[in-house]
Formats: C-alpha cells, sequence, structure tokens
C-alpha cells in the first residue's frame, strides 16, 4: 500500500495544491482529473519519488514494487522490444537470465558440470514453479494487444517511434504486474482498438492503479474511484467517470447554496453594523458582530467558467458539394501499398472520424486528401474552392517557447474584426494567462494553444489528427464545443471515442489495407468485441437515407438507455457487495459465544441477520436482470 498525507506544493508564489491525502492499496483503481496546470504529472512525480513536497509525506512498504509511465520518456533501451519488454518481469527476468549462463556453462568442458547441473536444476525448478515458461508466450500477447505485429518482437527499441517506445514502455510494466501501477495518460499514443483491449486487462487489474487520463470512456471502464485536483486540493469521488459528474454537480450546488445563504447572512449583519454604528446603546452588539465577520470564513463558489467554454467561428467560404472523394484510390510508399481500393466521397458540413489500427493507414490518407501523396492507382482530390487548416500530433513541440501566449496565438494571422483575446479566453487563456511565456505552459496548455492558432482562420475543412493527446478534460469540452459550432467540413484522426460520439457524423475504419465508411457512429467499430482482431468489412454507401439530424438524435436515446443500464448494473453490484459483507459481520458476530449471554442482543443481531441476507439476495436478482437487459442491448 502506498499512502501520501498532507501533500502540499508550490512554485514560488502560486500553489498548486495543499492537504492531499491518498491511499493506493491493493483493487483500488483510481483516475486523476483536473484542468491543465492544476499539478497533476508534479503530484504523481512526489508520489513515485521523482519530486518533494513542501509539507506532507509519502510512504510504502520497502518491498513494494512500484511502476510509473510517464507522458514523456527520457530513456532509450537498448534492446529488442521482446526483450525490453521480458526484461521487466523483475525476478522472473532474472532466472531466465541465469538459465541461459548456465546453459553456456554446460558447453565448457573446464567447468564442473555435477556442480552446473545441479544449480541448474535448482534455478529451472524455481523458474517453472513461477510460471516463467509462458513468459515470452504472455510478452507476445501484450505486444499484440498494443498493436504489434509479431515482427516486431525482434526489432531495436532505438529505431521505432517516440509513441511506439512509450508502448514498449507500457508493455513492459503490464508484464511486471508491479505493486503499485501509476500511469501518466496512457492512452495518448494507442489507438481504438488499443485503448479498448487496455480497458479490458486494466478494469480487473489486481493490484493499486492510479491514472491520468481525459478519455471519459476509458475512465468509466476502468476506475472505481475518481481524484479531482480542484480549488487547490484532492477530491475523491467513488465510482467510474459518471458518477463524478453527478456527485461533483451536486458538491457545487451545495457549495453554491452555502455561499449565497452566507453572503445573504453577512449582508443582514453589515446592515446591522451600519444602522447602529453610532448608537452607544448598541455599540457592544455592533462590535460583536464585527468581530464575527473578521472572524468568519468565506465560502467560495467554484468559478464555473473553468469547467465549461464556448467558442463561435467565423463563416467560412462555402466550398463544393463534395469536399474530398477518393474513386478506387489505392496508395502507399514505392511498391507497398498502405490502403487499397478507396471509394468514398465527404461531403461539405460532415465531421467524418478516421478510426483503425495504428499503422494502418489513417494519416497516409489525411496525406493523400492533402496532396502530399499521390495515389498509385485511381483518383483523389478535393472539391472546388476547399481551404484547409491542419493540425498534427506534435505542432504544440513547435510553438516558440520564448513568445508570450498572444504572440503565439497571433502570428501568421490575418488582423481582423475580431477580438484576439476575447478568442483566447475561449480557449481557456483568460486576462492575464494570455501574457504567460509559451515555455511556462503545460503539455496540454500548449496543444490548446496550437489548437487556438488552427482553428481561428475561416477555412472550411479542418484535418486534426490527434487534436485530444495531453489535454484535460475540460480543454476537450472547449475542443468539443469548438467542433460542434464550426460550420465546416472536418476530418478527425483520434482515439476519444466520447469526442466521436458527441462530434462525428460518420466514420472511416481503416485497417487491414482497406478504408469502409460506416454512416453514423456504430458502437460495434469504436468498442469492438475482440479489439485489434477486426477483419475489413463490406464498404458501405456515404449517403444515408436518413437526415444527419435524426441519426444523432436515435444514436444519442440508444447511447442513452444503455449508459443507464450500465450505472444501475454497477450500482447494484456495490450495493449487493456491501450487503453480503453486513450479513457476514453480522453472522460473525452470531457466532460469538458470548452474545448468547444478552437474550435481547441474540434477537436483535437474528433479525439484522435475516434482513441483510433478505437485501443481499433481492439485490443479486435484480442485477442479474438489469446485467441480462444490458447484455440484449449490446452493452
Amino acid at each position: 500500500m502506498l499512502t501520501a498525507s498532507g501533500l502540499s506544493k508550490s512554485y514560488g508564489p502560486r500553489r498548486l495544491f495543499r492537504d492531499v491525502t491518498l491511499e493506493l492499496s491493493a483493487g483500488r483503481r483510481i483516475a486523476l482529473v483536473g484542468s491543465n496546470g492544476t499539478g497533476k504529472t508534479t503530484l504523481i512525480e512526489i508520489l513515485v519519488g521523482i519530486g518533494e513536497p513542501d509539507e506532507g509525506r509519502v510512504t510504502k512498504p520497502r518491498d513494494m514494487l512500484l511502476g510509473y509511465l510517464p507522458q514523456n520518456l527520457v530513456d532509450t533501451a537498448d534492446g529488442t522490444v521482446l526483450e525490453e519488454v521480458i526484461a521487466g518481469a523483475g525476478e522472473l527476468a532474472e532466472l531466465e537470465k541465469r538459465l541461459h549462463h548456465l546453459e553456456a556453462r554446460m558447453q565448457d568442458p573446464a567447468a564442473d558440470q555435477e556442480d552446473v547441473l545441479v544449480e541448474y536444476g535448482e534455478v529451472q525448478g524455481h523458474f517453472t514453479a513461477m510460471g516463467g515458461y509462458a513468459l515470452e508466450a504472455d510478452a507476445r500477447k501484450v505486444l499484440a494487444g498494443l498493436g504489434f505485429v509479431e515482427t516486431d518482437a525482434d526489432r531495436p527499441v532505438r529505431e521505432m517511434s517516440g509513441g511506439w517506445r512509450m508502448r514498449v514502455a507500457l508493455a513492459r510494466l503490464l508484464l511486471a504486474k508491479p505493486d503499485v501501477l501509476i500511469l501518466d495518460e496512457p492512452t495518448n499514443h494507442l489507438d481504438i482498438d488499443s485503448v479498448a483491449w487496455l480497458e479490458q486487462q486494466l478494469a480487473n487489474w489486481p493490484a493499486a492503479l492510479l491514472f491520468v487520463s481525459h478519455d471519459r470512456d476509458f475512465i468509466d471502464a476502468v476506475a472505481d474511484r475518481v481524484v479531482e485536483l480542484a480549488e487547490g486540493t484532492a477530491l475523491e469521488y467513488v465510482g467510474g467517470f459518471a458518477e463524478f459528474v453527478v456527485a461533483r454537480e451536486d458538491r457545487l450546488h451545495r457549495i453554491e447554496a452555502a455561499a449565497t445563504r452566507q453572503a445573504r447572512e453577512v449582508a443582514r449583519v453589515e446592515q446591522f453594523i451600519d444602522r447602529f454604528r453610532y448608537k452607544a446603546t448598541k455599540a457592544r452588539q455592533v462590535q460583536s458582530r464585527v468581530k464575527t465577520l473578521q472572524k468568519l470564513e468565506m465560502i467560495k463558489a467554484p468559478d464555473r467558467r473553468q469547467l465549461v467554454a464556448k467558442f463561435a467561428f467565423p463563416e467560412p467560404p462555402r466550398s463544393s458539394r463534395v469536399v474530398a472523394e477518393f474513386h478506387d484510390a489505392t496508395v502507399g510508399y514505392g511498391d507497398m501499398a498502405v490502403v487499397s481500393h478507396v471509394s468514398l466521397a465527404v461531403e461539405r458540413g460532415q465531421t467524418v472520424a478516421l478510426v483503425g489500427p495504428n499503422g494502418a493507414g489513417k494519416t497516409t490518407l489525411l496525406k493523400l486528401i492533402l496532396g502530399h501523396l499521390q495515389p498509385t492507382a485511381g483518383r483523389a482530390g478535393l472539391g472546388a474552392n476547399v481551404s484547409i487548416a491542419t493540425f498534427h500530433q506534435h505542432q504544440a513541440d513547435e510553438l516558440d517557447g520564448d513568445k508570450t501566449v498572444i504572440e503565439a496565438f497571433s502570428g501568421g494571422i490575418v488582423p481582423g474584426k475580431r477580438n484576439l483575446r476575447t478568442v483566447l479566453g475561449s480557449f481557456g487563456f483568460p486576462g492575464d494567462a494570455a501574457d504567460r511565456h509559451v515555455r511556462d505552459l503545460s503539455g496540454g496548455e500548449r496543444t490548446r494553444l496550437a489548437l487556438a492558432h488552427t482553428m481561428i482562420e475561416p477555412v472550411n475543412l479542418l484535418v486534426l489528427d490527434e487534436p485530444t493527446n495531453h489535454l484535460d478534460l475540460p480543454s476537450c469540452d472547449v475542443l468539443e464545443d469548438a467542433l460542434t459550432a464550426y460550420p465546416g467540413t472536418v476530418l478527425l484522426v483520434t482515439h476519444d471515442r466520447h469526442l466521436i460520439r458527441n462530434v462525428a457524423d460518420a466514420i472511416i475504419d481503416v485497417r487491414d489495407g482497406r478504408a469502409t465508411w460506416h454512416p453514423g457512429v456504430p458502437d460495434a467499430v469504436l468498442t469492438p468485441a475482440d479489439p485489434g482482431r477486426i477483419g475489413s468489412r463490406q464498404r458501405e454507401s456515404n449517403r444515408a437515407a436518413d437526415p444527419r439530424a435524426e441519426r444523432r438524435r436515435d444514436s444519442a436515446r440508444s447511447r442513452q438507455a444503455t449508459n443507464d443500464l450500465r450505472r444501475r448494473v454497477k450500482k447494484l453490484e456495490r450495493d449487493s457487495d456491501i450487503a453480503e459483507a453486513k450479513a457476514a459481520e453480522l453472522a460473525a458476530r452470531l457466532a460469538d459465544p458470548e452474545v448468547y449471554e444478552r437474550p435481547e442482543e441474540v434477537h436483535r443481531l437474528a433479525t439484522a441477520h435475516d434482513q441483510a441476507v433478505k437485501l443481499a439476495e433481492s439485490l443479486l436478482t435484480e442485477w442479474h436482470e438489469t446485467a441480462e437487459e444490458l447484455e440484449s442491448l449490446g452493452g
């Protein structure tokens, strides 16, 4: 168990958080959320021992194994992918190395073969008992789940991109099975298939788990608690993301109501003071009320502007009805085709999400649309009067750190009627925040700034490649609002299923050398039953019979029904566990011989035990029925 108590951290006059208390015990899966700049990564670094708190302490057992995946890797491994992953298995990996060393000594005529064989037998027995001979197979399963193909296992890690090296580090941690696993944005470099696979692995993680994520679906599937860094401290909520949203809203309402009541009472007292300040007969009462106000700790209502921001776009120039079109197009590099026989059209005003495994060809298709690549067969091109703005994954890293936010944002933008500071405020940089230096921004804040710069120009086609990486939840809300308000056409590559469901009109599923059009947002594409193992689907027409608005309403109603049932199943499961625990506690008390010296206590305990058993049975029955209903809806 890892326990943090009373943690506080400041940078100069700016306090990140204070009095943070956190407990990571076996089976507890905690999602850490909060706005960019509230100190999520700083808190994690304190927990893993990289940073030091100003106040408080972190305690953990000496023999505890802690695994940590940062947002950005510093060290690069020298071995192959498989070697690096297996090396994470700790004692098993050391035993395997020892076996290989002893096998080499067996070939040495000068070695004492009898001693070598005895030691080899002991090491091999220990290795077998710990499941060592399944180690390589387990490592390959983890790699396959994270999107690696069979031939990647023997590739040197140094040859891989940063995103794939991050996957290697994640695979190593999953194979190691540490006592406490801490992950900082683990889904940033994963595709939708790998995110769904990782969900399955972590939803039943037996050890302690703490992770930072902006992916609502991922949090809902994995977490049983949500800790929010807000208002300078950590606030813990029991349940997944859906329960967190409800509980947080309830808490905000209570605080706002208390602040309103306090404000009314303060106004009443101040009115009394002003009325009787100069009356000698009321001097004592006036002074008493003045002292009361001086000692009063004012309740501060949360600033809801930090939770929601809105954005409106200028009307872009009108493009042709067909914005991008493919006719039996094939594209690749050299003689190798990446995507073949693509036939589809993207129409004006549509928001289309491209999904599929990493390396399947999503970015290649975007390059084909933008004219950076030419088809090796067939045709592909843009419609008439199409103007484009693009955002790529590493655009935030290209910002000049010496510039202020307003300078970086306004660079290259044609002056117009819009107030650029007002626009920046909509993207989460209000007031003095626009005068901060880019180098002082968090990764998520830089991404948000780069997005603002991309989306401010009045173009009619936005091409966004993984825009949610490093964004916090409020920033994802800003992006969602902006895309919903955007009057042009959007091509969006993202693994954020919540964003896709809320903004997309259609999906292009890119895998196995094909690009398949799906009108609407089918859950079977976003959350496959067998992640990473989806075959090609027959291509469909992109001209859906139903109006766009009707598709959205039908899809929203279906998702709402499924989500309500899913939350009900989770609640019934928790209530059933509580009732069973209560029945077990009462049964243990009834087993105590001393209790039978008090007949009235025996009667009370027996009655309570019967009621607890009946309640547990009733809840379990209701859970089964609700779970079956959810399963019938494909949930």
